[in-house]
């Protein structure tokens, strides 16, 4: 997540801005070109791939998986520092989203075949908790390109990918189930659609036989829309609307993201689990309990970023930032719980490769957002402001009444299961 989000802190659109510290003046891009770079650049291989690596975590050793996927995007994260201008920044964000695309199915997984069902919530919140440790130290690269300049923060940054990468090799044991055979990896990465479906198409295609995870989906993929666009514009916004708090932005932002951001998700898991045995207690689905905190949580994130955007003062813009994490970042660890357990536990690997798909295809809601704030829809003067209180808000809302519509369909579901 640093080696990913760090270059929302490493651009500045202000009139001030150097090209030691800005690489959009270094490298000569503009605000759409940015919404590109730091969104769809990275999904171009990381949508594609992503069920690929999610049926390769279901086959092969997801430790080798992870450590490999960790030193190739590491090294994408070098390139990057030494790039010469916009195209080369764009190809090494190529290479580092389809490195990334093979580490969260493996993560996932692992988090499944190890805790039981009552303890998957929790489990994969603190997994996600890692999110906002990674984008604490993104803010905090601010203070880094201050000192180093945004190239030598990029080559900290390798640093530690490859210190992460050894950490991960050391510490995971060999996967225990069986390796496939090379016509096994073949099938997967060559796979075609013909008149007998692809195991990849065929996967697919039962997994969205239910309708509990096709409305999931949706809601994830409006939830994500939100997530991506504060993490990619929130960073440019404040720093343009309190050019003097920069630097005090970058270590409030990082306690904000790194302590509110890590409890909700924590405390999201561990509510989701209480929420799924009061739920059976009453005779209902326990995904219907899970879905209770997402649901709640993005609701009450709407007012909090509008509050958020809209404060008159950097210290009360920053207290609703505060509040919008505490009550916003509580739906992961539940949502990947609720999908686990909705589909067979040999299509896990594939069915969160499909959820990381759904994150890829949000990042169009961030460059969507960039070519809205360059193309000046809404007149000169702040266009940035309304397009993110806005935006936000509506995908907050909808994304609260897809979870809804999800929690009902579990309900369904078990209904009809019963009379089965």
């Amino acid at each position: 997540q640093w080696s990913r989000y760090s270059i929302s802190y490493l651009v500045d659109f202000s009139e001030t801005a150097t090209a030691l510290k800005a690489m959009n003046v270094d490298l000569n891009f503009s605000q759409a070109q940015y919404g590109t770079l730091a969104s769809l650049a990275f999904t171009i291989l990381f949508a594609g791939a992503s069920l690929i690596a999610g049926s390769l975590a279901d086959k092969f050793d997801r430790r080798l998986l992870t450590f490999g996927s960790c030193m190739a995007w590491s090294l994408a994260s070098l390139g990057t520092a030494f790039s010469a201008d916009y195209t080369q920044v764009i190809f090494c964000r190529i290479i580092m989203g389809l490195m990334c695309s093979f580490a969260t199915p493996s993560a996932y997984t692992l988090i499944r075949d190890t805790f039981p069902s009552d303890k998957t919530a929790f489990a994969s919140s603190l997994y996600g908790a890692g999110v906002y440790l990674g984008g604490a130290l993104s803010s905090l690269s601010i203070l880094l390109d201050n000192k180093w300049g945004w190239r030598g923060t990029m080559q900290a940054i390798t640093f530690f990918g490859f210190i992460s990468a050894g950490s991960v090799f050391l510490s995971l044991e060999p996967d225990k189930k069986a390796i496939a055979s090379s016509t096994e990896i073949g099938e997967i990465v060559n796979a075609k659609v013909d008149e007998n479906p692809s195991p990849v198409l065929s996967g697919v295609l039962s997994i969205l036989s239910s309708q509990r995870v096709q409305l999931l989906f949706l809601a994830s993929f409006l939830r994500f829309c939100a997530g991506l666009s504060i993490a990619v514009w929130a960073a440019p916004y404040f720093r343009m609307a309190f050019p003097n708090d920069s630097q005090t932005y970058s270590v409030v932002n990082a306690f904000i993201v790194s302590v509110c951001g890590l409890t909700s998700s924590v405390a999201g898991g561990a509510l989701a689990d209480m929420a799924s045995k009061q739920a059976v207690a009453w005779g209902k689905d326990e995904n219907f309990g899970k879905l209770l905190v997402p649901i709640i949580g993005s609701l009450l994130a709407v007012p909090a970023w509008w509050m958020c955007i809209h404060a008159g003062t950097f210290e009360m813009s920053m207290f609703w930032l505060a509040i919008e994490y505490l009550v916003a970042e509580c739906w992961f660890g539940p949502v990947i719980a609720v999908l686990q357990t909705s589909v067979a536990s040999t299509k896990g690997g594939l069915a969160q490769g499909m959820f990381t798909l759904t994150g890829a295809l949000a990042n169009l809601a961030p460059a969507f957002l960039g070519f809205l704030y360059e193309s000046k829809v809404l007149g000169d003067g702040d266009n940035l402001s309304p397009l993110l209180s806005f935006g936000v808000c509506l995908a907050y809302l909808t994304s609260a009444i897809a979870f809804l519509l999800s929690a009902q369909a579990s309900i369904s579901a078990k209904a009809e299961i019963k009379q089965t």
